[in-house]
């Protein structure tokens, strides 16, 4: 077989018990997952031994409903904080990359830029935010607010967010520190870079104190599909993570944002897009659904309304028929692209609200596929040859036997194919993407600057000069 010499990402989308919003009722799984330190460590190595790029945590910033009902049928209230979890994870594992999600609406840049470049240094180049804008009021209410700010708002803030963490992760220049005892030189003052910035939403002057990682700093990943979220992501994403319900929404997003990139004077292979897959796997079909409907059958109408009450943008539905259709919804100030979704999926497939809740208790508006690993491997083979994905994220049932059957299963056919990675070729986590490592933007803008120069290629592309670090003045320190 000819070697081939483009493969897609896998990432190993963990969360607690399993995807499956009945996951945790399945007789193998872990149930007190969300609190078992032990348990995640299993499911890092078991990511790790089967090469994939990355481990993928998400969070909320506290319990999503106030629904007690339903809240206390599902397995979604007890979770660790994610970076620390990662950082714990990776004194326990060499290669795998390690992304977890960080809201810009309830945190501060110098936080968040701290714990990123912390977690970069500890795990030897392997961290990545997930660059999220939160989606629920709960959320808001635990941070002085009664509801979230508007959505556009939100994502204002998360630009300029954005670029006032990588300018601080621009504090040092990659051999800023000489430590040279003979000279009593511990850092070349020269190599240090303070921020001072001054924008609408943060006063930041920095700089961090964190030094500069091997891989040059985290890699930004984001899940935003809306228009606000598309714009965002084409500016200053290096990973999507996106849910599609069909090939062609996942070609016409693919194709969106690929465009996108030359007006930030980006390339394609900046931007790795990596949709959600739910996959349950059997060695036949029949056995595949088997287990799927095992699961579904497991489902509370209480819990299954109020996940889709959710999930659609924060409408409660607990008043209306169950088996009836969706009712007209508000726009929401939450997750436009989801509820977008839903409601076309709802209305294509004339779903009741039981049928939708019934298609969505696993993926969540994801790509959901049942079948043997021979056809997922053709859904995801297509999907990445025909312009719908540089990747995946695996969204495992239950854990940990759905992500072992993927595993087990399904790896061995991707790589007969070709499609997958036998082993890693890197150590840190843009290695593994085959993203390129950022020069230091100070460096950059000096070689953009001096036309005899080559440019220096760098996948920080940002367009706003606001939150680009200085030159120390070392008599100000």
């Amino acid at each position: 077989m000819t070697r081939r010499t483009r493969q897609f990402a896998l990432g190993a989308f963990l969360m607690q018990t399993g995807h499956h919003i009945a996951g945790w009722r399945h007789p193998d799984a872990q149930a007190d997952a969300g609190s078992n330190f032990r348990h995640y460590v299993e499911l890092a190595k078991l990511a790790e031994a089967a090469k994939f790029d990355a481990i993928f945590l998400a969070d909320t910033s506290g319990v999503g409903s106030t629904h007690r009902p339903s809240l206390a049928r599902t397995a979604r209230s007890d979770f660790f904080d994610p970076v620390t979890l990662l950082a714990a994870l990776a004194a326990v594992t060499e290669r795998i990359g390690l992304i977890a999600t960080v809201s810009t609406s309830f945190h501060e840049p110098y936080n968040v830029a701290r714990r990123f470049a912390t977690l970069d240094q500890i795990s030897g180049g392997r961290a990545g935010w997930n660059l999220v804008t939160s989606s629920t009021s709960a959320e808001a209410q635990n941070f002085n607010r009664d509801a979230l700010p508007d959505h556009a708002e939100r994502y204002e803030r998360a630009a300029e967010f954005h670029d006032v963490v990588l300018g601080l992760w621009d504090s040092w220049e990659d051999d800023s520190f000489v430590r040279d005892k003979a000279s009593g030189i511990y850092f070349d003052a020269d190599k240090l870079h303070v921020l001072e910035h001054r924008g609408k939403h943060f006063q930041v002057r920095g700089p961090l104190n964190v030094n500069r990682s091997p891989q040059g700093r985290p890699v930004v990943v984001q899940a935003g599909a809306s228009d606000d979220g598309r714009a965002l992501a084409a500016r200053t994403a290096e990973v999507i993570f996106v849910a599609h319900q069909t090939f062609g929404e996942a070609q016409a997003f693919y194709a969106d944002i690929k465009g996108r990139l030359p007006e930030y004077g980006r390339d394609p292979d900046d931007v790795k897009i990596m949709p959600g897959i739910f996959p349950v796997v059997g060695r036949t079909q029949a056995e595949a659904e088997e287990k799927f409907e095992a699961l579904q059958s497991r489902v509370d109408p209480v819990v299954g309304v109020a996940l889709l009450s959710t999930v659609i943008g924060g409408v409660d539905l607990s008043g209306y028929d169950v088996d009836g259709p969706i009712p007209a919804l508000p726009e929401t100030n939450g997750p436009k692209s989801r509820q977008h979704l839903l409601v076309e999926l709802a209305r294509r497939d004339r779903l009741t609200i039981r049928q939708l809740y019934q298609r969505i208790a696993g993926a969540r508006g994801h790509q959901q596929v049942v079948g043997t690993p021979a056809s997922i491997a053709d859904q995801l083979q297509q999907w990445f040859e025909e312009g719908g994905a540089d990747g995946f994220n695996i969204m495992a049932p239950w854990f940990p036997g759905g992500l072992e059957e993927f595993i087990a299963l399904v790896l061995p056919e991707l790589r007969r194919r070709g499609l997958f990675r036998t082993d890693y070729t890197g150590r840190t986590l843009r290695e593994h993407l085959g993203l390129r490592r950022p020069a230091h933007a100070t460096s950059a803008s000096l070689a953009r600057r001096d036309s005899h120069a080559t440019p220096e290629r760098s996948v920080d592309t940002s367009s706003d000069a606001r939150a680009r670090p200085r030159a120390v003045d070392e008599n100000t320190l």
